[in-house]
């Protein structure tokens, strides 16, 4: 099985193709450069490097959001026009799941943080439990949240946590301040967005049936954007 991953929610833009277990090739750049100019550009600078024929992918997942509101919106139309193109579903693998998919199999409850301005932060809480295989499981479904609601959360789950995203610099001198629980940080390798674990994780909900066609496609972005806001409180 051949899957194609996308990621631009934030500032990382990532492709990567995973086939079955192997990651073959996988594309990352973090700099202010717009999305609409690398996505496509890296897909086929991969394209050329591994001599992929588009048509044996069976399926694009992409970081469905939340996320940076340009860069859900250049990714959905991404993804949505290749999979039309191309006759290929769409895997929606939301965004704060990829990022946890980043530090598979750690003891650690994992909880990555973006930063979603106004104090708040896009979040979920993750474990890896061991069944027939190591199984990502949702501790909390990914959410939209004060920074100090989120650490009076951890604080009275009581286990230590592993932080991972653009939100952890942002908000390092309030974590020293309210939490109360051993936490650590993700190194640089897996404290971003990687669309390999987007493809990755997206073969496993693929597997299980979780895909949609790609004009039903559509960006989760849990909250309205600045502009939304500022007309509805003019209204």
């Amino acid at each position: 099985m051949k899957i194609l991953g996308i990621d631009s929610s934030g500032l990382v833009a990532s492709v990567a193709i995973v086939e079955d277990d192997r990651l073959v090739a996988e594309y990352n750049l973090q700099y202010k450069i717009t999305h609409s100019q690398t996505l496509l550009p890296m897909l086929e600078e991969i394209r050329n490097r591994i001599h992929l024929d588009m048509q044996t992918i069976d399926a694009i997942a992409v970081a469905a959001g939340p996320g940076s509101f340009t860069g859900l919106r250049i990714g959905a139309a991404t993804v949505k026009g290749l999979g039309l193109a191309l006759g290929k579903p769409i895997i929606p693998v939301p965004t704060l799941e990829g990022m946890a998919y980043n530090c598979y199999g750690t003891d650690l409850l994992v909880c990555p943080i973006m930063d979603a301005r106004r104090n708040q932060v896009y979040t979920g809480l993750y474990i890896f439990e061991k069944e027939d295989r190591i199984r990502m499981k949702s501790v909390m479904e990914q959410t939209a949240v004060g920074f100090d609601e989120l650490a009076a959360k951890l604080n009275v789950l009581g286990r230590e946590v592993l932080f991972l995203g653009d939100g952890v610099p942002v908000f390092a001198e309030a974590m020293k301040e309210l939490l109360r629980i051993p936490y650590y940080f993700a190194p640089a390798h897996m404290n971003r967005q990687r669309a390999a674990s987007v493809a990755a994780l997206g073969k496993e909900k693929f597997e299980q049936g979780i895909f949609e066609d790609a004009a039903d496609h559509a960006p989760e972005y849990l909250r309205l954007s600045q502009a939304e806001r500022e007309r509805q409180e003019k209204a």
